[in-house]
């Protein structure tokens, strides 16, 4: 019963990651189509990550009402109307428009799922789980650059993960027995059970030492990795002057680091804590930005973002399994949804941010961006350790 519901919740992660790299899959096919500047992709990506921001901060309250089976099966369902409404947008309003359902969906199952998988599974299982949103990830490039490729439309690599997250609703929906009886754990993870009973105000969780940080560093992951999602194949397009359909599948190499990586992290987990993966990802990040900055042409370049999807593999999910170790079971849905809150907050600033800067500036400042929030994602993970102990 539980192994099944693990693949349950292994499904789950990869309709997390479907649609998480589709849009800039998608983007340098989809701005010339509406007339729009390259930049307002980023305006796409801040309103998703609006929805997601809103719908994390409630999820603490959502599962502690409907528990986790019914928040994600409901989430689900809700990405996949949002998707077939992009499928059939003819224009960047229309878009922004379904963009708002589309960050509601992800937002509070992300913190749900986490969460549960946190308490009660060992470290392997949420690198494992986390792959499994990179074999998402990964697929929607590839979907989509299919579609491209084979003479279709942006609008059908769209309507295909929609009939996929319309599937992978349906199967959540008929595995709802299989989450009762849990509902009681996850509202029995602390001790004081008036404490479990209500949802624990921001202010509240803002004084909670480490909180801060921890935030910030959410914040800078976030950055980074959607930045890189949904600028790299811009990048190859307009640094290296390859075709859109050709670049949306070599920017899928990025999700397949991060999903190999991810594969590879579980086994390494039984030898290393979560402070050490996060350092070990942290470095290899460095590394994969470093050959970006190289002028060494096109094959450098896609290792190096390679390397970045490998690097970042360790980090969200050793960040989110010490959560309920550093801050207390009994906060860890309440942090947790914070925390999620504060990465797609980075999530909406941040590739907008940037999307300005390549389009006033020059795309070629894409490494030399992310390597400013990782630096400044470094310092707030360190100063964090100072704060809490495992």
């Amino acid at each position: 019963m539980i192994s099944l519901l693990l693949a349950i919740i292994y499904l789950a992660f990869i309709s997390l990651g479907l649609p998480d790299s589709l849009l800039g899959a998608a983007w340098p096919a989809m701005y010339q189509e509406f007339s729009v500047p390259i930049s307002y992709a980023g305006g796409i990506s801040m309103i998703i990550a609006a929805g997601t921001v809103v719908s994390s901060l409630q999820c603490d309250r959502l599962t502690k009402k409907m528990g986790t089976g019914k928040v994600t099966a409901i989430s689900v369902l809700t990405t996949a109307i949002a998707l077939l409404g992009f499928s059939t947008s003819r224009s960047f309003i229309a878009l922004c428009l379904w963009a708002v359902p589309y960050g509601l969906g992800a937002g509070c199952v992300d913190a749900s799922l986490n969460n549960y998988v946190a308490l009660h599974y060992a470290s392997r299982h949420m690198s494992w789980l986390h792959c499994m949103w990179g074999v998402g990830a990964s697929l929607g490039p590839c979907i989509m650059g299919y579609a491209l490729a084979d003479g279709q439309s942006w609008n059908m690599g769209y309507r295909y993960i929609s009939i996929l997250q319309f599937g992978l609703t349906a199967i959540l929906l008929f595995a709802l027995p299989l989450w009762k009886g849990r509902k009681a754990d996850e509202r029995n993870a602390g001790n004081d059970e008036s404490s479990r009973s209500r949802p624990i105000p921001l202010v509240q969780i803002l004084g909670i030492p480490g909180a801060k940080e921890v935030m910030v560093a959410f914040f800078c992951y976030c950055a980074l990795e959607q930045t890189t999602g949904l600028w790299a194949s811009s990048y190859l397009v307009l640094q290296w002057g390859i075709t859109s359909e050709i670049a949306a599948r070599f920017a899928s190499l990025f999700f397949i680091g991060i999903t190999v990586g991810r594969a590879f992290s579980g086994f390494l987990t039984l030898k290393l804590n979560d402070v050490q993966m996060i350092r070990l990802g942290q470095g290899i990040i460095v590394l994969g930005i470093s050959l970006l900055l190289l002028p060494f042409g096109r094959g450098i370049a896609l290792f190096g973002l390679i390397l970045i999807g490998l690097g970042c593999a360790p980090i969200y999910p050793s960040i989110i399994h010490s959560t309920p170790t550093r801050f207390g079971a009994d906060r860890s849905q309440a942090m947790i949804g914070v925390q999620m809150a504060s990465a797609y907050v980075g999530t909406c600033l941040m590739p907008p941010i940037f999307g300005l800067i390549a389009g006033h500036i020059s795309i070629f400042l894409f490494p030399i961006f992310l390597l400013l929030v990782l630096v400044l994602m470094v310092v707030m993970h360190e100063k964090l350790l100072k704060k809490t102990r495992e």
